[in-house]
């Protein structure tokens, strides 16, 4: 029997993916460990490898199939001995939305809502239950896992609102509506009496005026506006900004960079360092919120956010409290072009509790960044520039840079806030404590 080649799932995330690209044919040889595909996620392009030896039977999706659920089959995979009429009554094609299809002609409306039903899309995952509808009509669009997990529950798909890509009803749809109390899942039928209220519609927004052109969204920028929407809805934020003066850092980088050729440090370096090392110092800050417990990191590690076209990503320099300045300035490099082309590996961005965006070099005085779930907190970094400061009592000029660091609430306190950041000022104030 043919061998049923799924589409994987590469992130803890990741419900759907692109085939961005076959690496092999129908017909061809295939062995294990042999990349037969490119599957493109919200966070990178990653290969897939054969685990299974055999000849290459069915290709059952596309290349650039977008919306391909995860465990939905991509191809059929011949075992020695069978030829093609072993492929009779296989697993049937795998759908895929690789471009959605133009909307049929309707009256027009006026408003357009902020987040509805696609118009028209290739059909839903096959599946042994009945093609459910919302009580509008429209066609619900469901994960296979989240429709077996609420038939086994006794839940109304149409009732479950979903969070996923395009209304998508995903698997932690389905779970907090199995738990009850949820906001995603509407109240089931009541007995005869008074009908309960139906819940909000979606606030419309009237189209705009002018010329705009529209910009569909990838992946990437889907997740970024889920999981950010998420973070400042559900995560209580609060601030603290500190300056810090970086006349000794300055001249220690310019020392340094001067005795070698095989490495050139950035200020970022420094800040990478010493976040790792105040992380260190003041470890209970390390920590992210685990529902009814607190998460403390054994290790020290720090996501920095690096600029994408389309987005961003936060690829991890893991142990940074343990590693040099010319390390770091390596691995900061390597990481960066990883992420740029797409390359990072889920355990090169995925874990963590504190990450760090740098805008500085874009000449930003001062920012407050959102945390990253499940992260506990984000250091936002602003330009080092030339400012008046008070020395002594009398008035100096100093290179100062503004931080300002986001905490959850729920981990952290103004006052263990306020001492990370005491702890990351000392370091950078002076540089060569990151030395020792």
């Amino acid at each position: 029997m043919p061998i049923t080649i799924t589409m994987p799932a590469l992130s803890p995330t990741m419900t759907e993916g692109k085939l961005a690209k076959w690496n092999v044919k129908e017909g061809d040889k295939i062995t294990s460990g042999m990349v037969l595909a490119e599957i493109e996620t919200d966070k990178a392009t990653m290969e897939v490898e054969a685990v299974d030896e055999g000849t290459m039977g069915k290709l059952l999706v596309p290349e650039g199939a977008e919306g391909v659920a995860v465990n939905a089959p991509i191809a059929l995979l011949l075992e020695e001995g069978e030829d093609a009429a072993a492929l009779k009554g296989a697993a049937p094609a795998a759908p895929a939305a690789s471009k959605p299809e133009p909307a049929p002609a309707a009256k027009p409306a006026p408003a357009i809502p902020i987040v509805a039903r696609p118009t028209a899309s290739a059909a839903p995952p096959a599946s042994a239950m009945p093609v459910a509808q919302r009580s509008d009509g429209g066609r619900l669009f469901a994960s296979p896992l989240a429709k077996r997990l609420a038939s086994e529950a006794g839940l109304d798909l149409a009732r479950i609102r979903g969070s996923g890509p395009h209304g998508r009803v995903v698997k932690a749809d389905v779970e907090a509506a199995r738990a009850g109390g949820s906001a995603t899942a509407t109240a089931p039928a009541a007995a005869p009496g008074p009908a309960a209220k139906p819940p909000a519609p979606v606030a419309p927004i009237a189209p705009p005026a002018g010329d705009f052109i529209e910009v569909p969204l990838t992946s990437m920028r889907k997740i970024i506006a889920k999981r950010l929407a998420e973070s400042k809805q559900t995560i209580p934020h609060f601030y603290l900004t500190i300056e810090v003066e970086l006349e000794a850092l300055l001249a220690l980088r310019q020392q340094l960079n001067a005795k070698s050729d095989a490495y050139k440090l950035s200020v970022n370096d420094f800040v990478v360092r010493a976040c790792g090392l105040a992380l260190r110092k003041v470890p209970t800050a390390n920590a992210i919120w685990g529902g009814d417990k607190i998460l403390q990191s054994r290790t020290y590690d720090v996501s920095v956010a690096v600029a994408l076209d389309g987005g961003l990503i936060t690829p991890i320099v893991r142990d940074a409290d343990r590693k040099g300045l010319a390390e770091i300035s390596a691995e900061m490099k390597e990481l960066a072009g990883k992420a740029k082309a797409g390359k990072l590996k889920p355990e090169e961005f995925q874990g963590g509790a504190f990450s760090l965006s740098n805008l500085g070099m874009y000449g930003i005085k001062e920012f407050a960044a959102v945390i990253n779930p499940p992260q506990g907190s984000i250091l936002a970094v602003g330009a080092g520039e030339q400012r008046p400061v008070v020395k002594q009592g009398a008035l100096a000029i100093a290179t100062v840079m503004s931080c300002t660091l986001a905490c959850d609430h729920r981990v952290i306190d103004g006052a263990l806030g306020a001492k990370w950041l005491a702890a990351f000022k000392a370091l950078i104030e002076d540089p060569l404590t990151m030395l020792l």
